[in-house]
């Protein structure tokens, strides 16, 4: 993201909101769960109308992908992250940015796909800095003569 961690870790900036909110428990592999299907369903609608100041959501994996774009957009990881310039210029609000998950076990994917540093990482770190940029200042209001 390009953020400091005092940026990332300021909860009136950035907001962690995760698919479920409860550990799925581990598959045979010692892999995490995918997250329960009743999760989502259940709150994140209500949790992002409680949050309409969010401009930018970041998908996190393929279960964010398939619940925040049309079935239409996406497909696999890499072809639906490979698409995220155009999906992020989409019509989405807030706009939406496909992501890899960043476990260790994708660090193959990251280097088998080297597009992602050289184009999608930079279009991240070019928005969440936009973003993140102080306000400009508001002009004070003027006195009436």
């Amino acid at each position: 993201m390009g953020v400091t961690p005092d940026e990332f870790y300021d909860e009136a900036r950035i907001a962690i909101i995760p698919m479920g909110f409860c550990f799925p428990g581990l598959d045979a592999h010692g892999g995490d769960l995918p997250p329960r299907k009743e999760c989502a369903p259940l709150w994140r609608d209500r949790l992002f109308a409680a949050l309409p100041q969010i401009e930018l959501v970041l998908l996190v994996g393929l279960y964010a992908h398939r619940w925040h774009l049309p079935k239409t957009v996406v497909g696999t990881v890499s072809d639906t992250v490979r698409r995220a310039p155009e999906i992020l210029a989409g019509p989405w609000r807030p706009r939406l940015l496909p992501l890899p998950h960043p476990s260790w076990r994708n660090n193959h994917w990251i280097k088998a796909n080297p597009w992602f540093e050289a184009d999608v990482l930079p279009c991240l770190r070019t928005e969440v800095r936009r973003l993140l940029l102080p306000a400009a200042p508001t002009p004070a209001a003027e006195k009436p003569i």
